[in-house]
């Protein structure tokens, strides 16, 4: 299915169903939401990525104003609907200050509890070792990977990556083996700084027997 909407890149990857809150300041972007809190019109927010957009990116819904400031300023909250890609980019959209473009829409995502195992265990396991509360539920409605995703040590690219696969299964396996390479690291991080506290400390050393 294709749509146009018009677009407000950020240097950020926002996933479906997630709660976003933005701060609207500049004037273009203003007119953006003025104009779909006024026709009730959903928006993109396509990832700016290294100083470019590659194409994909997530509409979103406006969920509620909170804030209207008297210089024009605006907090307004946001949730992620579907991922998109970018088939004709304009900036500026005629007539408009911000830009737009025509996108073509992807599936709404899954939504199943279906978690794999071996992604729950080694998010505990992390968790664990952080020492921080594991608040994800399987049973919410938001696939998995999308509730974890900015919790467990992505880089903005990993992040981008995930946002392009087609399928929770296929997402939730690259969550998996990025655990995987991450999780030791971090205990060897944390040998390292044990030797590090006890370089020039006395210790106590059993004798050796030869």
């Amino acid at each position: 299915m294709q749509k146009f909407l018009p677009l407000f890149p950020l240097n950020l990857v926002a996933f479906p169903l997630e709660d976003l809150n933005l701060h609207i300041f500049e004037q273009r972007y203003r007119d953006l939401i003025n104009e779909c809190l006024d026709e009730g019109k959903t928006f993109g927010v396509p990832v700016f990525l290294d100083g470019k957009m590659p194409g994909f990116g997530t509409e979103v819904k406006i969920t509620k104003l909170s804030k209207k400031y008297e210089d024009g300023r605006m907090d307004v909250r946001t949730q992620g609907i579907r991922v998109f890609r970018i088939l004709d980019f304009q900036n500026p959209v005629e007539m408009k200050l911000y830009a737009g473009g025509v996108v073509e829409l992807l599936p709404e995502p899954e939504i199943s509890p279906s978690v794999m195992i071996g992604l729950t265990q080694r998010v505990a396991s992390l968790y664990d070792y952080l020492q921080e509360e594991n608040t994800f539920d399987p049973n919410k409605p938001q696939p998995y990977s999308f509730q974890v995703a900015h919790k467990i040590g992505l880089s903005q690219e990993q992040e981008y990556n995930l946002l392009k696969m087609p399928t929770e299964a296929e997402r939730q396996g690259f969550l998996i083996q990025h655990l995987e390479r991450i999780i030791p690291i971090l205990h060897e991080v944390e040998k390292t700084k044990e030797r590090i506290k006890l370089n020039g400390h006395f210790k106590n050393l059993d004798p050796l027997s030869f």
